[in-house]
């Protein structure tokens, strides 16, 4: 079987193994499909925390069940993957919060992942398809994230929430704070085709470009002077996530879904006189995922425009480095590979 491997920062090659059998308690899952996350490209730029090389990248499957041992599972169903391998003793996954397990292996990134023809899970991580298709399982993953997020922040019909980013998951949090019923939703980005998507497509409120307006007034103005309830950062950008305190009204919620290596400041007396909250969301829940499909499954989620560009598997190797252009119309790119 053929699996693509990132031997060292921009260094993409395509290998050849033989197909794993599975043991008790496994799985042999054959790949359809797989999303590039921003973790793999940051991996792929050797800016991803938590990481060593070589590695094969890849956690947002789409899959076709091939053997093992998973209870109710036949050769040709359809399956996701919650690539979140957890210890099941430490303090987290005994409260379970296995997504943030502090023995935690995210496949793709702690260890070889899922862009490869074939891959072996165990049984507990495979999670039935229920009927959706593999361009909907395949975004399972990410918009579990942005679910698991919007829970975190407990966004309610009370909330005006500011979203930075509208990347995948910045567009995943844009739909669960409106299945959340968010009072009020603002986006901001720089890139003008992703605000005009989050307007015109995703149905926002209002949009923010921070290079062609100030902030702080254009969030006084759509809020009438309260500012946002909930802020949540979908960049990981350094500067992005600094200035964000200041964005957040007085009993707001700041909750960080994008991850930077570096250190964080901000005005403690600022933060203090808002009584304000600061949470970090990482990863996702079965919890979640299950609350991802029934949503799917009842159409509350528009994917329309979410996967925009499709990249046959022969050509990953050569065309991964264009997905890293900040001026380009993609959001969610996927591996077919059945091409």
């Amino acid at each position: 079987m053929k699996y693509l491997v990132c031997e060292k920062p921009y260094k993409l090659l395509t290998r050849n193994k033989p197909i794993p059998e599975p043991r008790k308690g496994e799985s042999l899952l054959k790949i359809k499909l797989a999303g590039i996350c921003g973790t793999d490209i940051h991996a792929y730029e050797g800016t991803q925390p938590f990481f060593d090389y070589p590695r094969i990248l890849g956690h947002e499957l789409a899959a076709e069940y091939v053997s093992g041992s998973k209870a109710g599972m036949t050769a040709g169903d359809l399956v996701t993957v919650i690539p979140y391998f957890h210890c099941g003793n430490c303090i987290a996954c005994r409260h379970g919060r296995t997504n943030c397990c502090a023995n935690i292996q995210v496949f793709g990134v702690h260890i070889d992942g899922g862009f490869s023809e074939y891959i072996i899970v165990k049984d507990e991580y495979i999670v039935a398809g229920k009927g959706l298709s593999l361009e909907e399982l395949v975004v399972v993953e990410p918009l579990a994230i942005a679910a698991h997020a919007i829970r975190r922040a407990q966004v309610s019909d009370q909330d005006t929430v500011l979203i930075m980013g509208v990347g995948p998951i910045g567009a995943g949090l844009i739909h669960f704070a409106k299945v959340a019923e968010a009072k009020k939703i603002i986006v901001m980005d720089t890139n003008k085709n992703r605000l005009q998507y989050a307007k015109d497509t995703l149905q926002v409120d209002d949009i923010i470009n921070p290079t062609k307006e100030d902030v702080m007034v254009s969030l006084n103005t759509m809020t009438n002077g309260d500012m946002p309830t909930v802020v949540l950062d979908a960049t990981g950008n350094h500067k992005v996530l600094e200035g964000a305190f200041s964005y957040m009204a007085h009993g707001g919620r700041y909750v960080l879904v994008g991850i930077q290596k570096s250190h964080l400041s901000f005005s403690h007396p600022e933060f203090h006189k808002r009584e304000a909250t600061l949470m970090s969301s990482r990863n996702a829940t079965l919890q979640d995922f299950n609350f991802v499909i029934d949503c799917l499954q009842k159409g509350k989620i528009n994917l329309q425009k979410y996967i925009t560009h499709y990249l046959p598997f022969s050509a990953i190797e050569s065309d991964f480095e264009s997905l890293r252009n900040a001026n380009t119309d993609v959001l969610k790119a996927v591996i077919d590979f059945a091409k």
